[in-house]
């Protein structure tokens, strides 16, 4: 693995003249057109944009889920365009917290168990899991609720227990994907009330992708896309 200067250690994302292109769909469509976009450590990054302006497209890629047609992509200071599948399982594994709008949590096993399943494939002895486990969910305020099925939780209880999953390990970078669609509104700003702390106090480093005003009202900078460039970049000081 290649990775960036010590002078470039600060920038947690780092892309390149990023452009992806998609041939399947007969005529092909291009995602993202040459676009250079970096996040420093410490950061809460909204990316914004209408239905088909490439943000969701740009969150995969730097999330090592799809790969860039052109440009370069280095996310904690690893070029991901030099790592084969494994190795880019690996960096998902140690480096990168996800959470997805449908939450993808494991109906068979229980809140503790869902938030130790990826300490458990990075080899966490049991004792630890359980521990982290259980103080990650204190946290967030779910504690009571650890031996209950995700099928017995609420939306935003699930939603809770995904972030508990994400940042339990540590990572360099947590990736949102419309984190707020499933949710109702109240649910929503308890969810973005969550994470800007987890920015501030754990100084987790966050980058979503969204179309909801809520969620972009939250972020400290607004990426905006449009037909797979970069529109605008906003910073704020004053966030809600």
């Amino acid at each position: 693995m290649q990775e960036s200067s010590e002078g470039e250690n600060k920038l947690v994302v780092e892309c390149r003249g990023v452009s992806r292109i998609y041939r399947d769909v007969g005529v092909p469509v291009k995602a993202l057109d040459g676009v250079d976009f970096q996040v420093v450590r410490g950061e809460f990054v909204s990316l914004a944009g209408p239905s088909g302006s490439g943000k969701s497209t740009l969150l995969n890629i730097v999330g090592g889920l799809d790969r860039p047609t052109q440009g370069e992509v280095r996310v904690d200071g690893v070029l991901l365009n030099e790592l084969n599948e494994t190795e880019l399982s690996d960096l998902r594994l140690n480096k990168l917290g996800f959470v997805f709008q449908a939450y993808n949590l494991i109906p068979v096993l229980s809140a503790r168990e869902n938030v130790e399943f990826i300490m458990q494939l990075q080899g966490v002895g049991a004792q630890e899991r359980r521990q982290r486990a259980m103080e990650m969910l204190e946290s967030l305020g779910i504690a009571e609720l650890s031996e209950r099925r995700p099928g017995e939780l609420s939306g935003g209880q699930q939603q809770r227990v995904a972030i508990a999953r994400a940042i339990v390990t540590h990572p360099a970078l947590l990736l949102a994907d419309e984190p707020s669609a499933n949710l109702d509104s109240k649910t929503t700003i308890d969810l973005l009330q969550l994470l800007r702390r987890i920015n501030q106090e754990r100084g987790v480093t966050i980058v979503t992708a969204t179309h909801d005003p809520k969620v972009m009202q939250y972020a400290s900078r607004r990426v905006n896309l449009k037909d797979g460039k970069i529109d605008s970049d906003e910073s704020f000081s004053d966030v809600a």
